[in-house]
């Protein structure tokens, strides 16, 4: 999977840099995320390559902004990536490059503080997404008759509910382990 994918399809509407930005934010954090470092560049990229053209339009506040409309080409890149099968991309998770490393630090306490921290994020953004959930559910209770779009995002948000809910349980996991090592280190250090 590639930003150049994600933008096409995000792309479905004429939006700015920083309007796509604020979809990350709010829409497709869950499973993939990226800067405005990232976006521009790749914006300016799929333009030169004929999938994108923009324009500048007046702004609600302050300069002019430049807005990205998709081509026949970028539609025609978009439904191809599409119809190719699902992409198994490989997940990166900092936290777990951390948690691999975490031993570096020689200090149990600090992992333990380290999963417990994580633990609460974790909560903290499914509470997020659980509450986006009940909000599109109250407005209408049956996704499957909502919008195309909408209901496609809303498979979207049940990946990113789910997974979130799944790496808490590891986190619990995780932590009952710590507990465990610590109480056996302190019977060991007290056996001394």
């Amino acid at each position: 999977m590639s930003l150049d994918h994600i933008l096409l399809g995000m792309l479905r509407r004429p939006a700015s840099g920083y309007d796509l930005k604020q979809e990350f934010e709010q829409g497709v954090r869950h499973f993939w995320s990226a800067e405005l470092s990232q976006i521009y560049p790749t914006l300016t990229r799929l333009e030169r390559q004929g999938l994108l053209k923009s324009s500048r339009e007046p702004s609600a506040q302050g300069p002019e902004r430049r807005v990205y409309r998709r081509t026949d080409k970028g539609r025609k890149e978009l439904l191809q990536w599409l119809r190719g099968g699902p992409v198994m991309g490989k997940q990166r998770f900092a936290y777990v490059a951390q948690l691999a490393f975490l031993h570096e630090a020689g200090d149990l306490q600090a992992t333990r503080e380290f999963m417990e921290r994580l633990r609460e994020e974790l909560r903290a953004y499914l509470d997020f997404l659980e509450v986006t959930e009940k909000d599109a559910l109250a407005a209408n209770p049956r996704p499957e008759s909502w919008p195309e779009a909408e209901f496609h995002e809303y498979l979207c948000l049940r990946m990113g509910v789910t997974s979130i809910r799944a790496r808490i349980v590891w986190c619990e996991e995780c932590l009952t382990r710590i507990r465990a090592r610590q109480r056996k280190v302190k019977k060991r250090e007290a056996a001394k």
